[in-house]
């Protein structure tokens, strides 16, 4: 392991684990965003099916009750570790954009990018789902227990209703105004004239059939016939920025096993998603580069933590921004990315007592000439973690985008908006081309990071992801110092304050214990707010005893159960 290590890992998925299997875990254990998704994934781990499995049936429950957030009209990513093997698989469920998708999408008359609300809500910002072809994918290599039966729970909470809960409730209330253009999702979310309130039941028969169908038939039901033509007519016809998108371009999405990114971090090994998700490059990059600073020493309470740690996130932001998109499409510099000596350099431009104050891109080994893609990607997304009694270890990030994506639906379930995740100019002041423009057939960069750590002897040790839009990659950094400098659980990690930033400079979570931070940080020369940052996490780590345990963001409603 340690040779793998110094060898610079980023060529997942070798196998991470030595040659000896991983100890079967004592009992399995599942985390979601929402209980009765979480309930889901108990109840197919009782019925002996595999973390596979257990995380279908989240992403099928998590589709009716938190429509707002993700779905099978979205899509994502799966981080896999197969306790059998200990080989470390993922897969990109990504949405991609339809045939119809030009460099010049969001561009208005004028040849400048239009607003984000004017290309946000309707057909415009509709990419072809991936969610049920990266399922079909995942339960293909890993499922054990048949198809149909991972969706009876969702059917279930679909045909008899469920309970709107304060966060579905607060959703709909901030996009009840953006729904005068959208008669469609009044008559499914709406009663007696207004958005759905906390307390009500609410039943999607719509949504039942079509997973029925589903179930039944396999993927195909959606990809293909009446749901794929309901699918392209929904956006070929929207109420609001009508587009071309064809059953053609539901008929040829794939699910793509890709490379994952691995790197250590002190004694562990951190393997995350590689692009088209920037989230596994961010992560490890932001962790490097705060590698040499003394933080178990320093604690989670002591200002110059958090200014190494903001500083370290700009610079791996300004490298995004710059680098990182579809791989199918764009040479993005992976190895030069994790390149350790140029991290080392960009670690260097670290100050513990001053604020750099511009964060430009560095030029890592083997990196073309490129134009930064202005920022994007809002957190309409959600996370979900399993582990089953045979060491397989699924986490998974699933997102429609925005609050509800594109305010579109078919059959009962929300389309996202995840084209808008794309750069909105595909050309930059200086006539370079944006690796992150539209193009046909291509997958927006993605901030999603379902991250797999291991410890030194190559067993997994920790499994988090989170939802956020941009915050996320700073949501998982964050969780990672925390409990593997700090010292905290994973529960406690989550529960963390979290720095961010915006075009100022450096955002403390307000409410939070950083709040305490901001006067130190100024400092220092650092622009510091106070904000409310819209995150949800969740996790599941080892004990030294071999059991698993999980952990869910108290900011949501989320929880996690043992089998």
């Amino acid at each position: 392991m340690k040779k793998l290590i110094a060898a610079a890992l980023f060529l997942a998925p070798l196998p991470v684990a030595p040659a000896t299997a991983t100890p079967a875990a004592a009992q399995g254990v599942v985390s979601a965003a929402d209980p009765r998704a979480t309930a889901a994934g108990q109840e197919i781990l009782r019925q002996g099916g595999s973390a596979t499995d257990a995380a279908i049936a989240m992403l099928l429950a998590l589709n009716v009750v938190e429509p707002q957030s993700s779905g099978i009209g979205g899509g994502g990513f799966i981080v896999h570790h197969g306790g059998a093997t200990g080989a470390l698989d993922t897969i990109d469920g990504r949405e991609m954009a339809p045939a119809a998708a030009r460099p010049d999408r969001f561009l208005g008359a004028d040849g400048k990018p239009r607003p984000f609300i004017e290309i946000w809500p309707g057909g415009y910002s509709v990419g072809v789902p991936g969610s049920l072809r990266l399922a079909e994918r995942a339960h293909a290599k890993w499922g054990k227990l048949p198809w149909a039966a991972l969706f009876a729970p969702a059917i279930k909470l679909a045909d008899d209703g469920f309970v709107v809960n304060a966060r579905l409730a607060g959703a709909l209330k901030q996009v009840a105004p953006v729904w005068k253009d959208f008669p469609a999702m009044r008559a499914l979310y709406w009663r007696d004239g207004r958005p759905l309130a906390e307390g009500e039941t609410f039943r999607n028969p719509a949504m039942a059939a079509i997973l029925r169908r589903i179930a039944a038939e396999g993927p195909q039901a959606f990809y293909a016939g009446d749901n794929a033509r309901a699918v392209a007519d929904a956006v070929t016809n929207a109420p609001k920025n009508p587009v071309p998108l064809t059953e053609a371009d539901l008929a040829g999405y794939v699910a793509k096993d890709r490379p994952g990114v691995c790197g250590p971090y002190r004694s562990w090994t951190v393997c995350g998603m590689g692009p088209p998700s920037s989230g596994g490059l961010s992560v490890l990059q932001i962790l490097t580069m705060v590698e040499r600073f003394p933080l178990a020493s320093w604690g989670k309470d002591d200002a110059r933590s958090w200014q190494v740690i903001g500083e370290a996130m700009r610079l791996a932001y300004a490298d995004r921004d710059l680098y990182e998109a579809d791989r199918d499409f764009v040479d993005v510099p992976v190895a030069g990315l994790l390149d350790r000596d140029y991290l080392k350099r960009r670690s260097a431009l670290i100050s513990v007592t001053k604020a750099r104050g511009r964060y430009e891109p560095g030029i890592p080994p083997g990196a073309p000439k490129r134009t930064p893609a202005a920022p994007g990607e809002l957190g309409g997304t959600t996370h979900f973690v399993a582990v089953d009694t045979a060491g397989d270890i699924v986490s998974w990030t699933n997102t429609v985008e925005s609050a509800f994506g594109s305010q579109l639906t078919a059959n009962g379930y929300v389309l996202n908006n995840e084209l808008t995740d794309f750069s909105h100019a595909p050309v930059g002041p200086d006539g370079a081309l944006v690796a992150n423009r539209v193009q046909p057939g291509k997958r927006p960069m993605s901030s999603m990071s379902p991250t797999i750590v291991y410890d030194r002897s190559g067993k997994p040790v920790f499994a988090i992801g989170a939802a956020g839009g941009r915050t996320i990659i700073m949501q998982i950094a964050k969780a990672l110092i925390a409990h593997f400098d700090w010292g905290l659980s994973a529960q406690d990690a989550i529960a963390l304050g979290l720095v961010f930033f915006d075009k100022d400079g450096l955002v403390l979570e307000q409410g939070t214990t950083l709040e305490a931070m901001k006067a130190p940080l100024e400092a220092r020369g650092q622009h510091v707010t106070l904000g409310r940052l819209g995150l949800k996490a969740n996790a599941a780590e080892r004990l030294p005893d071999g059991r698993w345990i999980g952990a869910a963001d108290p900011r949501s409603p989320g929880n996690s159960l043992q089998q």
